[in-house]
């Protein structure tokens, strides 16, 4: 399969996003109906009381008071499970006993679901009819119980034994012309151990086609990291926050997607770091903190409740969508100025001279950077970014974290690159308090990357394998997400196996990426909850019910634990506790070794039914193939798990020279044409990822819709737009245009040019070819559009 550089990819189709809803019955979309949208003014502390009533209160209506609350006490304790929504690390040492945040609250409680998402149901509503459900609604359907398929032609998914599950996709497969003709895609939640079955089984097979959902999120991240430090994760432990002098927030929210990180955030405000915050929106978790633990301390609970919280950004820059690498040439061109004034006290050279490696290029790039193209860039004054210079100047225990925000826009890879040269500059890796730190989505999307699930991994992991387990896996590059998509649309794609996720709403030109899955032979989804992409499928198509990490896993051994690594690399134990809603579900462990023993029968290599009766099996080819595994067994059986070698940590640097790269990146400011704005996806507070498990988003003042536009009150001025107004919305990429319908108005404190809609309604209007150069990562927080005023509403007969 020939490599391909993906900024210089052919140019994709752009489907009829305005026709695709009324010519194809199955929505790929959610539905544009608007609900009741009701405004209120933005918050401005996170967490707090209100945290710990909305837990609660979702998790007993999912799950029941008995059930829901022995789920959460379990959660992310040393004895229990590991949370399935972030991969914010736990505390080495002690534990709360409510070691959760209001977001892993509500997904513990949304696997918990007591409600059984069966036979009956799928009976009572076709494929048609569940795709005109908002996702909230789909998601409320509860859990997965039974296998279920969709037999060509059918408008239904209808049961199915599991043994003919299998063996129909046996069948699938080995038809396939070539193995490349199937794609293997991994959700960020799944655990280690069916994450190394997969890539196995798939690499048995005969493909390196094996994308997951890092492709979507920090894939520029890795990309940047393995070439300047020589490994591609947080170079930080949890413990340096509360030893950091300074911290900054980049392209993040923690308040709604990583909230855990706000109690080390407010340990390190104690300890008297400074914390310097750079996003276009102003965010709860960036303003003020409430520490809901302290209202299970009587003494605590009355002083909290009544003050503001913490407060948590010294300073506040509000950076235009897009401006990110200028903020950051910005603060170091300042860095450079105040050395001049005191030579040694503010530029690391000792340590620059010793471990890295370009820095002259880096800094003639900073120094030969204009003050206007700085500011036109970024939106924001030389004085503003001054105030942040003059905070990190005399410090060196400083750590930066970021995320989607930098990841998805235009210009990722570069920011990246920045960041890490302002570690470099001021010798922040390698010490106590200092690091990089990415914040990582999923609970497991990174120990999935280090379990082979990707579409191009090194020879010494492929030879570990052959080793191993005596077979020759595939060398040749496979598909990433993005190019999975485009095989399939140009019908190179026959089979696809999601083990969990939803590819469809988690990527890119929704209308694009359906028409390619309907053009599939076959399409597997191994799944806990119905979502949206089960629905846009195959000629055949597969549902089958596993069990999440709450739920108990009882094999031939006894009960079952799994792994997953968290954001700073820990390996812990993940061992469910509550009883499975029924017994037709199965382990991804499970499902996984059928799937290989069916289809490659004599040519399986491994003893599969051993290894399913007792994961300690897997775990001991883990160790003998995976570096940092060793021992795997025993030490995750400690309490709290383990950390595995980090080279950055300790300063080593697994580069082609063994030095960290300083980079000259390129600065590029964005043209736009008269009307036209910047578009960046946002997620609500009551969703994670594409899991919808409420229309709201309380931090942000949104009630009762999803279905809003964010816009600075100017912007809707200039366009005779009041709030509440509805609008359509249409990207321009290429020359190409797509249109999302049926948006309302918000005026909100954006920069002037910038607008926010959520994902995954916005997807449409992101063009499968509009990528980040080298990661080839979908540009979902940097798209061109306009707006206008939507038409009225014309009344269409539902397609059923």
């Amino acid at each position: 399969m020939p490599e391909e550089h993906p900024e210089n990819a052919p140019l994709m189709p752009a489907p009829d996003t305005l026709a695709s809803k009324h010519r194809h019955p199955i929505l790929a979309q959610p539905p544009d109906r608007l609900l009741d949208l009701q405004l209120a003014a933005r918050e401005h502390i996170a967490a707090g009381v209100t945290a710990v009533l909305q837990s609660v209160e979702f998790n007993w209506g999912e799950a029941g008071v008995a059930r829901g609350t022995r789920g959460l006490l379990k959660l992310n304790q040393f004895d229990g499970y590991d949370c399935s929504s972030c991969a914010w690390p736990d505390p080495d040492g002690h534990r709360s006993i409510a070691e959760f945040c209001e977001s892993g609250a509500k997904a513990t409680a949304s696997d918990a679901d007591v409600r059984a998402c069966g036979p009956e149901v799928f009976a009572k509503y076709s494929l048609a009819e569940l795709s005109q459900m908002p996702d909230r609604d789909l998601n409320n359907l509860g859990r997965l119980t039974h296998p279920m398929v969709k037999r060509p032609g059918g408008t239904h998914y209808e049961p199915i034994a599991w043994r003919e599950a299998f063996t129909l996709i046996a069948n699938k497969l080995n038809g396939l012309a070539s193995p490349d003709e199937a794609v293997f895609y991994t959700s960020g939640k799944v655990p280690n151990e069916p994450a190394f079955l997969f890539q196995l089984f798939a690499r048995q097979f005969g493909t390196n086609n094996l994308p997951d959902c890092s492709n979507m999120c920090h894939e520029s991240t890795s990309s940047v990291l393995a070439e300047t430090l020589g490994l591609g994760k947080a170079s930080i432990t949890l413990n340096d926050f509360y030893l950091s002098e300074v911290i900054i927030i980049i392209g993040q929210n923690p308040g709604t997607n990583a909230p855990r990180m706000l109690s080390a955030l407010q340990k390190a405000k104690q300890n008297g770091a400074k914390i310097i915050s750079i996003n276009p929106l102003p965010e709860a978790g960036l303003d003020h903190f409430r520490q809901p633990q302290d209202f299970k301390n009587p003494l605590k609970a009355i002083p909290t409740l009544l003050s503001a919280g913490t407060p948590i950004s010294d300073v506040f820059l509000q950076v235009k969508l897009g401006g990110d690498i200028a903020v950051l040439r910005g603060i170091m061109k300042h860095l450079f100025e105040a050395e001049s004034y005191n030579p040694g006290a503010v530029v690391d050279r000792p340590f620059i001279e010793e471990f890295t490696s370009g820095f002259a290029e880096f800094e003639e790039n900073i120094r030969s950077t204009s003050w206007e193209e700085i500011e036109e860039s970024s939106g924001l004054n030389r004085f503003q970014l001054l105030e942040a210079a003059n905070i990190i100047a005399p410090k060196q225990k400083i750590i930066t974290c970021w995320a989607m925000g930098v990841t998805q826009q235009k210009q990722g890879t570069e920011v990246i690159k920045e960041i890490v040269n302002l570690q470099l500059l001021k010798g922040a890796i390698g010490k106590p308090g200092a690091g990089t730190c990415p914040v990582r989505g999923h609970s497991n999307v990174q120990g999935d990357r280090t379990m082979g699930i990707w579409e191009k991994m090194k020879d010494e992991f492929l030879d570990a394998l052959k080793k191993e387990f005596g077979f020759e896996p595939p060398r040749a590059h496979g598909y990433d997400v993005v190019k999975s998509l485009r095989a399939m649309v140009e019908g190179k794609v026959k089979l696809f196996f999601s083990l969990g996720g939803n590819l469809l709403s988690a990527a890119p030109d929704t209308e694009l990426i359906a028409d390619g899955m309907r053009q599939l032979q076959t399409s597997i989804f191994v799944a806990t909850k119905l979502n949206r992409g089960h629905l846009t499928t195959g000629d055949t198509s597969l549902l089958l019910p596993t069990l999440a990490h709450v739920d108990i896993d009882m094999q031939k051994s006894g009960h079952q634990m799994t792994s997953c690594e968290s954001t700073t690399g820990v390996i812990g134990q993940n061992k469910g506790v509550l009883a499975p809603l029924s017994d037709q579900m199965l382990s991804e462990v499970a499902i996984i070794s059928a799937t290989a023993i069916a289809t490659l029968g004599d040519r399986l290599k491994g003893d599969w039914v051993a290894m399913t009766e007792n994961y300690d099996l897997i775990r001991d080819h883990i160790s003998r193939v995976v570096p940092g595994f060793e021992d795997f067994n025993e030490k995750l059986r400690q309490p709290g798990g383990y950390y595995l070698p980090n080279g950055p940590r300790v300063r080593k640097f697994k580069t082609t020279d063994e030095k960290a790269h300083f980079s000259a990146t390129k600065l590029e400011p964005t043209k736009l044409e008269p009307g036209q704005l910047i578009l960046t996806s946002l997620r609500a507070h009551d969703q994670f990822n594409t899991t919808i498990y409420e229309n709201n988003d309380r931090y942000r003042g949104v009630f009762g819709e999803r279905r809003v536009l964010f816009m600075h009150h100017e912007d809707a001025r200039e366009r005779g737009l009041q709030a509440r107004d509805r609008v359509n919305i249409t990207s321009h990429y290429e020359g190409q245009q797509r249109t999302a319908e049926q948006f309302l108005v918000v005026p909100y404190d954006i920069p002037r040019g910038n607008v926010g809609a959520y994902f995954p309604e916005m997807n449409v209007l992101v063009p499968l070819s509009s990528v980040v150069p080298v990661s080839n990562t979908p540009t979902s927080k940097h798209i061109v559009v306009t707006v206008a005023k939507a038409p009225a509403v014309v009344q269409h007969a539902e397609l059923v």
